[in-house]
């Protein structure tokens, strides 16, 4: 039986679930929702609703249900619908659908919004065609196969008898759907939109500036809202004195914020709200605020003596989450043993706009202005805090200036919904650059230790990778003290090396910041060791890294990491489907070296990195030029395989901001706490790539007919380490501790 399905809708409930004033053909899709194993229990989400709308006039209105914050969602999944409905893209129009719990998982993070969603978006397409042609057939009282639907219009093929897609829409919507069994799909060799390059529906507005972001909601009567936030994790408030706030000329209110509570969720901090009219105003007073906070367990927090701790732990055995063959044995044996170390600071996703949200709160419940990426959730948290079932907060998703992640953890929506119930009046929080450096769900600060065995020709017949660093799961229960499973499988346990001997360790790694998903998420730190690692390995053996690579990874097959009690995750995916397949990794790596020049001297060198995550294939080789100290990217190219590539132009995009997001973390990424706070506070001391920085960019996208795979993410992780890599190459120096900038001046 199909998990599949689609529905006629009533019309009444499609106007509610998006406001859209529409007519004629309304139509549903069904698809139960996935969430990954640790997130049980935390959003149930429900099954998935996306609908499209005919309406007379002949305007095609397809409902987007995730977040639109630059990757070009609001383009991708409708230009699915539009192709295999035959519409005529000039006359689409995309709405943006609200929260609900009926379109299941709006959680828009994980790379995952196509792959999930293409089979599906086809379908709806390709029955609101045939309910077309259906409508059509009955009206000329002809059969319904002489009937085809071609941009915008039905023809009957042996008369060349035309009708509009809005003359038909009404007759359409009273035809029975159709089974799945029934349903004509296109032959990608028909396609007019998938895998073409289509300009993305919001650009226009975003370059003239007419797109509304979080931070450009004005409602009336509204307060600004800025808050002094608890610097440390497990603060409150212990005395306040907002005499001299109070003075100063427009201020409305001061109210308390109390929080703190362990684990954190999505809660927000302990803080104090400065209301006003103006965001000047807000920001002034606080300033004058004279807050004492209560003692934290994490007081002592120290992110360097944190990460010595850490590179002290993975010298020790670990619990062992996998394990093939004998390594202990193997590196006994072995006829060389090499090891090393890896580390990453804590990073934040410094997105370029800063949370930002506005409520309001009356009798018939909350409604949410805000740039979020998981509106669902917000739904939740916000109900749990103001005491109201979930269906009763409305989120109205506008676009988001940047996610990363960040903006999938609502804790800056509940302040909202709680100050607007407190003011009875329109609040909207504004974060400044400060709060959100230091105030985020940070990215794990990590230590990993790698040791190999080498026989006598080179072979590596042994490999041990232990890793430490605070899991995500701290954040959603405590006594958390160990990376998880699921934050394994992005990279080490999938391991795609064919070594008869090898196992994966986790080590004691404490909770004392907010930890949350960041671009990628564990791919950063995992992808940085293993690629880094077998570069040292290349070297030790003389070779060049990507023929060493190709040895390492070994025959063309396909993998499966799961043993015994641990089950690989494989980003909810399975392996069917999107299997670990070396030859597609080997394709993607002998591109990329074909794009470096490995003999390159003179202080220059070539760096490469290969590695799969959400089940895509991404290559990076980076050109370097290390001269007195100092370090100036000069090219980076990039080789991916996404498998079906739904706009290729948008893909190209992710991955060049992929680069730059990469290089940004790997060259200057660095959140320092001390005394449980963070130290860093905008872009002055956590850094951004700058313009000159950047180096020129290529992108190669591997034509595949494989289902489309994750865009987003998949590009970051193997940055780092192609330039470390190239550095070594160009200097001997081989850095294993991130950020880049502690060891050469950024040029």
């Amino acid at each position: 039986m199909s998990d599949r399905s689609v529905e006629n809708i009533d019309r009444r409930r499609f106007l509610k679930l998006t406001g859209l004033s529409a007519g004629g053909l309304v139509l549903g899709a069904t698809l139960p929702g996935w969430q990954p194993s640790w997130a049980a229990g935390l959003d149930k989400g429900g099954e998935l609703n996306l609908f499209v709308s005919i309406d007379g006039d002949d305007t095609v209105s397809i409902v987007c249900h995730r977040s639109e914050m630059g990757q070009g969602i609001r383009t991708g999944l409708p230009q699915v619908v539009a192709d295999e409905l035959e519409a005529d893209w000039q006359k689409v129009k995309v709405v943006q659908g609200l929260g609900d719990k009926r379109y299941g998982s709006q959680n828009t993070d994980g790379s995952r919004s196509v792959r999930r969603f293409y089979d599906t978006m086809r379908r709806m397409g390709a029955s609101a065609r045939t309910m077309l042609e259906r409508a059509a057939a009955e009206r000329w009282n002809v059969p319904a196969k002489e009937c085809a639907a071609r941009n915008h219009v039905i023809i009957h093929i042996p008369t060349d008898r035309r009708l509009g897609f809005g003359e038909l829409a009404a007759a359409a919507a009273k035809q029975a759907v159709p089974d799945e069994k029934d349903l004509r799909l296109k032959d990608s060799a028909q396609f007019n939109y998938i895998g073409k390059p289509v300009d993305t529906v919001d650009t226009p507005d975003m370059v003239t500036g007419r797109a509304n972001y979080g931070q450009d909601v004005h409602l009336d009567n509204m307060l600004i809202a800025s808050i002094e936030r608890a610097p440390v994790l497990g603060s409150g408030i212990a005395k306040l004195d907002d005499s001299a706030a109070r003075k100063v000329r427009g201020l409305v209110a001061v109210e308390r914020l109390d929080g703190g509570a362990e684990p954190p969720l999505f809660k927000p901090l302990s803080g104090v709200a400065v209301l006003a009219h103006n965001t000047w105003t807000a920001l002034k007073a606080r300033k004058l605020l004279n807050i004492e906070w209560t003692e934290s367990p994490h007081e002592q927090h120290d992110s360097d003596d944190y990460l010595e701790t850490l590179k002290d732990n993975v010298r020790q055995t670990g619990k062992t989450a996998v394990a093939e063959g004998d390594v202990d044995i193997a590196l006994e044996t072995a006829s060389r043993q090499h090891s090393a170390i890896y580390t990453l600071p804590y990073l934040a996703h410094a997105t370029m706009e800063p949370p930002s949200a506005t409520a309001v709160v009356g009798e018939e419940g909350c409604e949410i202005w805000s740039c979020v990426q998981d509106p669902q959730s917000v739904q939740q948290h916000v109900g749990q805090a103001l005491g109201l079932p979930p269906e009763k907060v409305k989120v109205n998703v506008t676009f988001l200036g940047g996610g990363f992640g960040r903006k999938s953890k609502p804790d800056f929506v509940v302040e909202a919904a709680l100050l607007a119930k407190k003011m009875q009046r329109p609040v909207k929080v504004v974060w400044s650059r400060e709060d959100d450096i230091r105030h985020d769900y940070y990215h794990a600060a990590s230590a990993a230790y790698f040791q190999a065995g080498l026989d006598e020709h080179g072979k590596v017949d042994g490999w041990l990778q232990r890793t430490a660093f605070p899991s995500i799961g701290g954040t959603f229960q405590p006594g958390v003290d160990h990376p998880a499973n699921f934050e394994l499988d992005l990279g080490l346990t999938d391991l795609p090396f064919a070594i008869a001997n090898r196992r994966t360790e986790t080590q004691q790694a404490d909770y004392h910041a907010r930890i949350g998903w960041l671009r990628s998420v564990s791919n950063i730190q995992n992808a940085f060791g293993v690629c880094s690692f077998a570069d040292e390995l290349a070297h030790i053996n003389g070779r060049r890294p990507d023929e060493f690579l190709l040895d390492l990874i070994g025959p063309d097959r396909k993998i499966d990491p799961s043993q015994g009690d641990y089950k690989y995750g494989n980003y909810g995916e399975t392996l069917e489907k999107f299997p670990i397949d070396t030859a597609r990794l080997k394709n993607v790596l002998r591109r990329t070296a074909a794009r470096a020049d490995f003999d390159t001297d003179g202080g220059e060198g070539w760096g490469i990195a290969v590695h799969r995550s959400f089940l895509s294939y991404v290559g990076i080789a980076t050109r370097v030029q290390v001269r007195d100290e100092q370090l100036k990217i000069l090219q980076m190219h990039c080789v991916a395989d996404v498998g079906l590539a739904v706009n290729p132009d948008r893909v190209k995009s992710q991955m060049e901001g992929a680069m730059i997001f990469g290089m940004s973390l790997a060259l200057m990424g660095e959140i320092k706490m001390q005394n449980g706070a963070v130290a860093n506070s905008n872009f002055h001391d956590y850094p951004l790539l700058r313009m000159h920085q950047c180096p020129s960019l290529t992108v190669e996208l591997v034509a595949s007919g494989e289902p489309p795979a994750g865009v987003g993410e998949p590009g970051v992780p193997p940055v780092a380490p192609s330039i470390t890599n190239a550095i070594f190459a160009a200097s001997g120096q081989r850095i294993r501790e991130l950020p880049i900038n502690k060891h050469l001046k950024i040029g």
